[in-house]
């Protein structure tokens, strides 16, 4: 049975960044409106892409799709929940309490713990008031990566048990008491999320280990929390249509070998298959098309092969060799990757960790992605990078620690009950991290740290943290620190920082990493050099729906370099698997971006 089939009121759909969540999510909310449903499609990614995908603009109430009769969509904007969210607070107190008391209310909420509550909020209310969506009759989620997801769906019941354990009301922000009067929303929100009669979780994946395993991760951990009415959709599934193709072959042959060693956890789910398209899936027109499968007849333009790319004629390109270099300058520094989810932000940084490691530095490799990747050397280099992880459960703990042997060691133990209540709050989670984020910063005084970020959303929402996160720290703590301190001037310095900014040939890849490095300029600093992975161009491509994709590239590859980067270099699709390392496809992709 798949997704369409009698589908119920809320749907979810998650999985790793770069799946195709925002696509299978809007193709599903105009299937089901185009059956004569009114729809509801809400983002609640802090990156949502869907403007991009439905071609309009969306605003953060229910607005009419033109061209769709019934469906309606909404973005959650984090910072406008937030404002508002805030105003529902102080608004009674004006007026009432002196100025200063309002003024520090305010300041309590001006916290990125606030923004990620509002967001919550926002999203409780959808699930928890049944009239606010009672027009509809079906309710479509599309959210960010599994791991900010899995953090989303489980604040209900966290706040919840907080809430519950709480014996004086007291909170970690003040923002709780704008929380304390939504316990029986939030009751009714984890109700929603765990009857399956009225919410299904749609774990997306690609036909690829690392996504299947992240949505098998995924399945755990909700049906963990009671979100049991699960479906899987594989998305971008390629079969060959010529076997004279190499490429083609090993990339059909990688697809099926993972589909093949799908984790248990997937394999009993009731699953819809979705093959891959000749181009990208942008537009209602695309949307329409998502779930059919191909025709087997090529179009022309898919036969067409298209002139060949001239890497000289763009003036940006800069080979991988000279871009590492100018890492290396300095001795020192920290390198973060960045960009959307699926775009190879952990293969970057495992690549400039180990060509910084082959030119004679020492080297830490480290994620902040809270769906935590495989950050594995190859033995050659492995010597001299040290491996580590920003573990959210390990930070806690520690913090925890540290703030009851510091700002609790002399208080009363009434004073630490209280404050032990405080940090048992999901908001400790992001302090901590916060924390350990400033401490690896730090960490690249003295040598070379390479940090592999998590999804866009949530590194925005980090960096936006910087200066709100200090104050919280210090109030918690009850002292500052050299590296929460100096984290801001840290990441504005170029001579210390360098980011890359990961991409692949695409409008949606393309736009966000613009976007990004807009908001990294709004904050001060600015991006050392593009990367765009995973390109099609160059590669000898006989199968024609790859020759129309590679086709399509050079549209966003002329754009990075004439719109956007200052300096990038471009990394061929790579094929890990069995097929690909016999047929050279791997090595012969690295030797054609080191020529580039």
């Amino acid at each position: 049975m798949g997704i369409l089939d009698r589908p119920t009121t809320y749907l979810f759909f998650t999985g790793k960044g770069g799946v195709g969540k925002t696509s299978a999510s809007c193709a599903t909310a105009v299937a089901l409106a185009a059956r004569g449903a009114k729809v509801l499609l809400v983002s609640t990614d802090p990156a949502s892409n869907v403007d991009e995908v439905l071609g309009q603009e969306i605003p953060g109430t229910p607005f009419e799709i033109p061209e769709v009769p019934g469906l309606f969509a909404l973005n959650i904007d984090p910072e406008s929940a937030a404002r508002e969210y805030r105003e529902r607070v102080v608004g009674p107190y004006r007026g009432v309490l002196p100025e200063a008391i309002v003024a520090s209310i305010e300041e309590q909420l001006s916290g990125a713990c606030t923004v990620e509550i509002a967001a919550f909020d926002e999203f409780a209310r959808l699930i928890g008031t049944p009239d606010l969506t009672a027009r509809f009759d079906h309710v479509v989620f599309d959210t960010a990566p599994t791991g900010h997801t899995l953090r989303l769906l489980s604040l209900p019941a966290a706040w919840t048990g907080f809430m519950d354990a709480s014996k004086a009301g007291t909170s970690c922000l003040g923002p709780l008491q704008g929380l304390v009067a939504q316990k029986q929303l939030y009751e009714r929100a984890v109700a929603a999320l765990s009857d399956a009669a009225r919410t299904t979780l749609v774990l997306v994946s690609r036909p690829a280990r690392a996504p299947l395993e992240e949505a098998a991760r995924a399945s755990r951990e909700l049906a963990a929390i009671g979100i049991r009415n699960q479906k899987l959709v594989v998305n971008a599934v390629f079969t060959a249509s010529t076997r004279d193709d190499p490429i083609a072959i090993a990339l059909e042959s990688e697809g099926r070998a993972a589909l093949d060693a799908m984790p248990a956890e997937l394999a009993d789910l009731d699953r819809t298959t979705v093959p891959l398209k000749p181009r990208q899936l942008i537009g209602l027109d695309a949307l329409r098309g998502f779930f059919d499968r191909p025709s087997g007849r090529s179009t022309a333009s898919q036969q067409a092969p298209g002139a060949e790319l001239d890497v000289a004629s763009l003036p940006h390109a800069a080979s991988w060799s000279d871009l590492v270099d100018g890492i290396a300058a300095d001795g020192h520094g920290i390198v973060l990757t960045m960009g959307k989810g699926g775009v190879g932000k952990t293969t970057m940084a495992r690549r400039i960790a180990a060509d910084l490691a082959a030119r004679g530095h020492a080297v830490h490799l480290s994620t902040t992605d809270p769906a935590g990747s495989e950050l594995a050397v190859s033995p050659e280099v492995a010597d001299r990078i040290s491996v580590g992880r920003i573990d959210p459960s390990a930070e806690v703990a520690r913090y925890r620690e540290e703030v009851m042997a510091t700002t609790g060691k002399d208080l009363d133990a009434d004073a630490r009950a209280l404050l032990e209540e405080d940090l048992a709050s999901p908001c400790t989670e992001e302090i901590a991290v916060f924390q350990a984020f400033a401490a690896t910063v730090a960490r690249a005084r003295d040598g070379f740290v390479v940090l592999d970020t998590a999804p866009t959303g949530h590194t925005i929402l980090l960096l936006d943290a910087a200066q709100s996160f200090s104050r919280e720290y210090a109030r918690q703590s009850k002292r500052s620190e050299e590296a929460v301190a100096e984290l801001l001037p840290r990441l504005r310095d170029p001579a210390y920082t360098r980011v890359i900014l990961c991409t692949l040939a695409e409008a949606t890849p393309v736009h966000e990493a613009a976007a990004l490095q807009a908001d990294l300029r709004r904050a001060g600093i600015e991006p050392f050099a593009w990367a765009v992975n995973q390109c099609l161009s160059g590669l000898p491509l006989r199968d024609p729906l790859l020759v129309a994709r590679r086709n399509q590239e050079e549209i966003y590859l002329r754009e990075i370099d004439r719109k956007h980067a200052t300096r990038f270099s471009m990394f061929p699709l790579a094929l890990t698997g069995v097929e690909g390392t016999k047929m050279g496809v791997s090595r012969a992709a690295d030797d054609r971006v080191s020529a580039a």
